[in-house]
């Protein structure tokens, strides 16, 4: 899959907890350093805390451009963050996430809860009807997603999703493997031992 623009903005999705591994952290810092880097902008959903508060403080300590949307009703609980360069609030989780994406070229996911799966599978799902045709990556940091992943294989074996369409989601191992991805203008192709556990 080649991408149709280059990519100057990005999506991510992650948790709002930073797990109980410091790579998870780790790995988004690396990531937001590079974005920085590279003149690409983050969007993301807003918090100031977890992988995502970690993600944002990168790319903001190295001078690049971080976007926050977040819901009235989450604007507490995930402590929104007040030190990026635009905080947008938003009424509602489907305002937030249609807007997400909208202003994002690529979407990337990287380790979080129930919260990232479900914007992970509800851009994949837009893709597979059409609705976007933005590429879609997926850090898989330490083999994090590697269980949903065979999942996804089993769910193809099973008839449920045709083969070929699990190569929707670019899976990476790390942030400069992305960003390889990421500025080439490609999606990576999944190779059946990046699903396997």
């Amino acid at each position: 899959m080649t991408t149709s623009s280059p990519i100057n903005s990005v999506c991510v999705y992650c948790g709002s907890s930073p797990g109980n591994d410091p790579i998870f952290s780790a790995e988004a810092t690396k990531l937001g350093k590079l974005l920085a880097e590279h003149n690409i902008q983050l969007v993301y959903g807003g918090a100031s805390i977890g992988v995502m508060g970690a993600l944002a403080n990168a790319v903001m300590k190295h001078g690049g451009r971080v976007t926050g949307i977040i819901p009235h009703g989450l604007f507490k609980r995930e402590v929104a963050h007040q030190g990026i360069t635009s905080l947008l609030v938003v009424d509602s989780m489907h305002e937030r996430k249609a807007l997400m994406a909208q202003m994002a070229d690529a979407l990337i996911t990287l380790p979080g809860g129930f919260g990232t799966l479900e914007e992970l599978f509800e851009m994949v799902t837009w893709n597979q009807i059409g609705i976007h045709n933005k590429p879609i990556y997926m850090l898989n940091t330490m083999g994090f997603y590697t269980p949903l992943l065979s999942f996804i294989e089993h769910t193809v074996k099973s008839g449920f999703i045709k083969d070929g369409q699990q190569q929707l989601i670019s899976v990476t191992k790390t942030p400069e493997e992305l960003m390889h991805l990421l500025t080439s203008g490609t999606a990576g192709v999944q190779t059946p031992q990046e699903v396997r556990p």
